[in-house]
This record gives C-alpha cells, structure tokens and sequence, in this order.
C-alpha cells in the first residue's frame, strides 16, 4: 500500500520517541536519532499478557546481549531466537521507539518488533507478522516504515513464520547458549574431533563423557563455531554430520 502523498520524511512532523539511556522519554524528528543506539534503547511499551488473550508476551535471555529482550507472541519470540543465533547480529532491543507520521487526517504511529545492529555497524528494523494477518493498516504501517529506514540509512525487514526445521533445531540449540554450557577443555577437544567432519555422537565421545561434550559441542553449534550439515532439511540427531566452520564436509 502506498503512502500518502502528503507524507514527506523529511518533515520534522516524522518522527520517532523513545525512551533513553537516562531513562527519560524523547521525541525527536527522523534524522536527528539516525545515530541512536537503539539497540540498548528500553522498549516504549510494556509487555503484557492477560488471561484469555491470543497472544503470549514474554522476555528472553539474549545471548548476543546478554540481556533480556521482549517479545509479544510466539512467532515474534521465534524470531528473535533466529536473530540471537545470527552471527552476523552483535545488538537487539524490541519495541525500540515509536515512528510517529500523518496520514492526511490524522497522526498515526507504529512501533517496530525490532532493532537490529549488525557486525558491520548498520542497522536494521524488523516486523514480525505471518503473512496472513497483515491488514491494510498494517500494510500501510510497514511502508511508513520501510520508506523512513531508507530515509535514515537502516535496512527495513517484514518477516513472518520461520522454516520449520531449522526453528526446530535452534530451539534445541538455544537450550544451550549461556556461557556456562562452554566447557574449556572439553571445547577443545571437540574442535579437535571435528576437524575431520564426523557423525556428532561420534564426535561427542571421542572428546570424552557425554555429559561434558554435549552440552559444549551444542555450544559451539550455537556459536556456529561447529556447523551441523542440513540444519534446515533436517532435525539434529547422533548421525549428523559436524564440522569446523568453513571446513565443509567432504
């Protein structure tokens, strides 16, 4: 859906609140917050779930920030799980600001699911919405949305439900992702093992005790410091194939 041609990025009338570091809430236009770090921005609503309700909000344990970040339904937990497991993501904040334009009649706002920062130091904001139950308005709001990214130099997303398979198995994987999980020594030793690819229950045992070498090896699938072949076609078992990143299977 287009925008409305009355609206213009540039004015300052397009803006974003938020709330900042010192906690204080802030309204500014566009292209003053180009260089916000939103991804430690606290999120402008709260997250809240009532009986009865469809949907269900919740906070998860980022390992990337190693901070909580919030979530309003299953698919958008999904969704940050994935981005959590992306190596290429180093920050995440949800509901980061309000995106604040006029349609020709009113004032309209959204708040973005997401704010993402990358390795490389750009920025991206994700909305997360199954296909299906995007509504014109809806539509609309992602336009804005995608049109003022642009304006200030972010990528734009809309995603909706993840591939079956490998949300599966990064669930699995983010039993996993806390620090704690990495053994020293029994790390090494799998890093060793997988040098050659190896089945991963093979692997697991000849780097010593299961208990030890498998919470560590998940680890290090999370890490993607190992890499499971077929993560996407198919769920992690004892005869999956393990190596070192960028040693493929041969």
């Amino acid at each position: 859906m287009a925008v409305p041609a009355v609206v213009d990025l540039a004015e300052p009338y397009v803006e974003l609140s938020y709330v900042d570091a010192v906690r204080e809430r802030q309204r500014r236009p566009l292209l003053d917050c180009v260089t916000t770090r939103f991804e430690d921005a606290a999120p402008v609503r709260p997250f809240r779930w009532s009986r009865g309700e469809r949907h269900f909000a919740g906070w998860y344990w980022s390992a990337t920030s190693s901070q909580h970040v919030g979530f309003e339904s299953w698919l958008e937990r999904d969704r940050l799980l994935l981005m959590d497991f992306d190596p290429e993501v180093v920050g995440i904040s949800s509901q980061p600001f309000w995106l604040h334009w006029h349609d020709g009649e009113r004032e309209r706002r959204h708040a973005p699911d997401y704010f993402v920062r990358r390795a490389d130091g750009s920025a991206v904001v994700v909305d997360v919405r199954a296909d299906e139950r995007i509504e014109p308005k809806d539509a609309e709001a992602f336009e804005v949305t995608r049109l003022a990214c642009a304006h200030a130099g972010w990528g734009f997303e809309r995603v909706g439900t993840p591939e079956a398979v490998l949300l599966a198995n990064v669930r699995w994987l983010s039993r996993y992702r806390h620090p704690r999980c990495l053994h020293g020594m029994a790390a090494g030793r799998l890093r060793e093992a997988f040098a050659t690819p190896g089945s991963l229950m093979t692997g697991a045992d000849t780097a010593g005790d299961r208990l030890a070498t498998l919470p560590a090896l998940f680890h290090l699938l999370w890490l993607q410091e190992l890499v499971a072949e077929g993560m996407s076609v198919e769920l992690l078992g004892p005869h999956t194939i393990v190596h070192l990143a960028g040693g493929g299977a041969r």
